[in-house]
């Protein structure tokens, strides 16, 4: 069975004008609090704090790619919400990273669960950061955006995982049940 997707509460907070140093402040004053994701850049924070349906939503494409990386055998690292910073200018959390082949600094990817508006300025901050590709999971569909030397290019395939069914993704995540959902993506990989 498929859901209906309603928006979540997710609360969001945008305040403009901040320096580098009052960011770090904030970052400080939020450490110790959990489901609270904090971005920066150039001067603009967004204090996000998430709710049960995106964190359900996140660890479920977690689950489903972990099964993937196994079954295609692609060595991965998972950085998950690991803050990703560019001093002064960019600062990000992603819901889910992944580094693919070697740990390194940057990662290969970054997904972001989408339940407010947003999209375009988190680009901009990813695209300091020097990650390869972002996905974004939005009402049901992911929209998939690929580093080119010019900036960020919507792509329907990921480069960073080129032989992954986006869509099969895409309805297994719409599923109700969670085991159903392992196994209807389980069965579409193989």
């Amino acid at each position: 069975m498929i859901q209906t997707l309603s928006k979540p509460t997710d609360q969001r907070l945008i305040h403009s004008g901040v320096s580098w140093q009052q960011f770090q402040l904030i970052q400080e004053a939020f450490s110790d609090s959990p489901g609270i994701r904090l971005s920066y850049y150039k001067g603009e924070v967004e204090i996000f704090a998430v709710s049960q349906d995106h964190e359900i939503f996140s660890g479920t494409i977690a689950g489903l790619l972990f099964i993937y990386f196994a079954d295609k055998e692609i060595e991965f690292f998972p950085t998950g919400t690991c803050t990703q910073e560019k001093e002064g200018v960019a600062s990000a959390q992603a819901d889910e990273s992944y580094c693919i082949g070697t740990q390194k600094k940057t990662p290969d990817l970054s997904i972001e669960v989408v339940f407010t508006s947003g999209t375009l300025s988190k680009l901009k901050r990813y695209q300091e950061l020097g990650v390869l590709e972002v996905w974004f999971w939005e009402d049901g569909l992911f929209t998939i955006h690929h580093l080119r030397v010019s900036g960020y290019e919507r792509i329907y395939h990921s480069e960073v995982l080129p032989d992954l069914d986006i869509d099969l993704l895409s309805r297994c995540l719409l599923m109700t049940s969670r085991v159903e959902a392992v196994k209807e993506f389980r069965r579409g990989i193989s």
